[in-house]
């Protein structure tokens, strides 16, 4: 009986064997029909949404390209007399550089302000922090159209009104609340025992802060500050609103300046997209890595 019962115990405190434990027979079974799935039935939904996609492209590339009055599928002889007529003729250059300009701008002050807005909310702790996060998110379903009136008004009285900075002030108020929520959600991953060493080092806040934390922020405020770039260098309403001379004005109102009341230049307009959509596709182009890195991350909680 002893002997039975050390020979029991020796197998339950056995270590487990090196053997890998066999998934259960349902697992194995929904592993290989996911394994044996055909390839065009995960090709051709993908291929559908990728014409989808970029047919509405092509079909600007070849209204831009092709000469007035043609009706080829393909734009050739290509021409780009469209794009030095919007260029030149239609002020383009001058809305194009509005718009980099009030792009640039909101992407510096909705960063550093988010910068600040959401470290104070990673890191400290005060009564009115859940208020102030709820207003942050109910801030998000109020329309901007809902706000054009205060805001004239507040611009008039100001004396802003057609002035970018108007436009500046405008965009960057609307996209503070999402890149102050992303932001902090950023810092919120990033260890408080990296700043309290600093500390301990010597350093005051603010310089482990900007040698410490700053350097491991980058996809998030890449994100943040891509997303204001984007989102301001395409939005009409504020620009329609606030500017009326025609040397203020951004791509967004020249694009529909070339829609006239009784006809419609599409090689133009068409044009007009392609040079609208130029900077934001190199913009995507060239941080997409950092820009899903960035939004994944901060939408974590820490």
């Amino acid at each position: 009986m002893t002997a039975a019962l050390t020979e029991t115990d020796a197998r339950r405190t056995a270590p487990p064997s090196d053997t890998p434990a066999i998934p259960p027979k349902g697992r194995r079974r929904r592993q290989r029909a996911f394994d044996e799935v055909p390839r065009w039935q995960i090709y051709l939904p993908l291929g559908l949404y990728l014409a989808f996609t970029l047919v509405p492209f092509y079909w600007m590339l070849l209204f831009a390209l092709r000469p007035a009055g043609s009706t080829s599928l393909v734009p050739w002889p290509m021409t780009f007399e469209h794009f030095e007529k919007v260029w030149n003729e239609r002020s383009f250059g001058v809305f194009f550089e509005n718009s980099m300009l009030v792009g640039l701008a909101t992407l510096v002050a909705t960063t550093v302000i988010a910068l600040s807005g959401g470290y104070a909310l990673a890191r400290f702790q005060f009564r009115v922090k859940s208020a102030f996060m709820l207003a942050l998110l109910c801030s998000q379903f109020i329309p901007g159209a809902l706000m054009l009136v205060p805001l004239f008004e507040i611009f008039r009285n100001l004396r802003m009104i057609n002035s970018l900075g108007s436009v500046i002030i405008a965009e960057t108020v609307f996209q503070l609340p999402l890149s102050i929520i992303l932001i902090s959600g950023f810092i919120k991953n990033v260890p408080v025992s990296l700043e309290e060493a600093a500390w301990v080092d010597g350093c005051s806040r603010l310089r482990a802060f900007r040698t410490v934390v700053l350097p491991l922020l980058r996809p998030g405020l890449i994100a943040v500050g891509s997303f204001a770039f984007v989102h301001s260098w395409n939005h009409f309403l504020f620009a329609l609103m606030f500017l009326s001379e025609q040397d203020k004005q951004t791509i967004p109102v020249g694009l529909n300046t070339l829609i006239g009341a009784d006809s419609v230049d599409l090689g133009a307009l068409a044009a007009g997209g392609v040079i609208a959509a130029v900077p934001v596709v190199i913009v995507f182009a060239f941080i997409q890595k950092w820009l899903i890195t960035g939004f994944s991350a901060g939408a974590v909680k820490g």
